[in-house]
């Protein structure tokens, strides 16, 4: 890998939708990049999730630069069908995609940048990192206390009701992942949701007044207006807005509200306001067997060298680029710069940004790249037994990535 030693002009860590986005803007310069994936697919951090799991925002919003999402107005697609157009994303616009090598490690090299490998060092002027907000499951210190005996598991693990135990099943998240779990399994299991109500966005305002209420929160809830800076430090203290789903749905499916956990008494969990006793929904007895954590994620960025991260675990960044490392770039944080940034259809904003801010730095590029245009989706399989490359239309040398996508 990288034998020749040649530097590539940018290198994208991640090919889920974010450094999708950075690649179909870098493809429209004249930059030299590849985009490594250290998972075996483009997409496979979708499939990973539970079965039925729908987006969360509806399609006309889920789409990439340049290439909408295939599905009505108003409906919510599939995981597999999110994944599926990732993949064909890559094969619409040929973009040079290495998959299945992970990146250990980024330090500064000279001018620019080495990205360590299982398979060996990728030199580059310029990284973005492109790795999504769920790169590490988020547990509460309450999980080390509970009983061996209660089957725990985290959102991120869970499936389908089947591989759940049967017996009372406690979620604890009262977000849209913890609600629609929530929701799921009150068909064969009786369910208690913990957490701190979120509100509750109506049906009818994402289907009529939809594109009001995504330019609310894509072009007036940003960093450069007083309210969206205060939405965004407060950003990561709640969770998301219940989409689809409302409190009244999960009263309905006899889901029992319990008020948020707050520790473990002789190995059961405990909430505010509440005992130790093992009784819940006004005095009857749980058989609690499983405990759901849909408590999020955290990112997981050591693997970089000299980054300084805030409380929240994320760098503090101008639009994307690292104040103090020139040539380290994000897309995709939350609230990067608007309150869509984390969401599909915030991305290409960010991504054109940073986009704009390489090339500005890098008035020499390596290489002159073709004019991006649509590809007939065949592809190019260069990858051996170490890695897959798809694409080609910005040659690069051998390598991949991509195990923090």
């Amino acid at each position: 890998m990288n034998q020749n030693n040649q530097q590539l002009d940018a290198v994208v860590i991640g090919a889920g939708q974010a450094g999708l986005a950075a690649g179909y803007h870098l493809a429209r310069t004249k930059l030299r990049f590849e985009i490594l994936e250290g998972s075996p697919r483009v997409g496979d951090l979708w499939r990973r999730r539970w079965d039925s799991l729908r987006l969360f925002t509806p399609a006309q919003h889920d789409g990439l630069p340049g290439l909408p999402f295939p599905a009505a107005r108003n409906t919510f697609p599939g995981k597999e069908d999110f994944a599926a157009y990732l993949e064909s994303y890559v094969k619409t616009y040929t973009l040079p995609v290495r998959t299945g090598v992970r990146v250990e490690r980024v330090t500064r090299a000279g001018a620019g940048f080495a990205v360590d490998t299982p398979s060996g060092t990728v030199r580059a002027r310029n990284v973005i990192v492109a790795t999504g907000a769920n790169a590490l499951p988020r547990l509460p210190d309450a999980a080390a206390g509970l009983d061996s005996a209660i089957h725990q598991l985290h959102g991120s693990q869970y499936r389908s009701p089947a591989d759940v135990p049967a017996g009372d099943v406690l979620v604890v998240g009262a977000g849209t992942s913890g609600a629609e779990i929530a929701l799921e399994l009150s068909k064969s299991h009786r369910v208690l949701l913990s957490g701190r109500p979120t509100p509750h966005i109506p049906d009818p305002v994402l289907r009529y007044a939809g594109g009001a209420y995504w330019g609310f929160i894509h072009s007036v809830l940003t960093l450069r207006t007083p309210v969206g800076r205060k939405v965004a430090a407060r950003f990561h203290d709640r969770g998301a807005p219940l989409i689809r789903i409302s409190t009244k749905d999960l009263e309905r499916a006899g889901v029992v509200r319990v008020p948020r956990l707050t520790g473990t008494v002789d190995g059961q969990p405990t909430f505010d306001g509440g005992t130790s006793d093992g009784s819940y929904d006004g005095g009857t007895p749980a058989r609690l067997r499983t405990v759901i954590w849909a408590t999020g994620y955290r990112p997981d960025l050591d693997w970089i060298d000299g980054l300084q991260l805030a409380p929240s675990g994320w760098p503090e960044t101008q639009r994307g680029a690292v104040p103090g490392i020139p040539g380290l770039h994000f897309v995709g944080m939350p609230f990067q710069y608007a309150l869509t940034s984390g969401l599909i259809g915030g991305v290409d904003r960010d991504a054109a940004y940073v986009v704009t801010q390489i090339a500005k730095r890098t008035p020499d590029p390596s290489v002159v790249a073709p004019v991006l245009q649509p590809g007939d989706g065949d592809g190019e399989d260069r990858g051996g037994s170490e890695a897959q490359h798809t694409g080609g239309s910005h040659p690069g040398p051998e390598r991949g990535d991509g195990g923090h996508a």
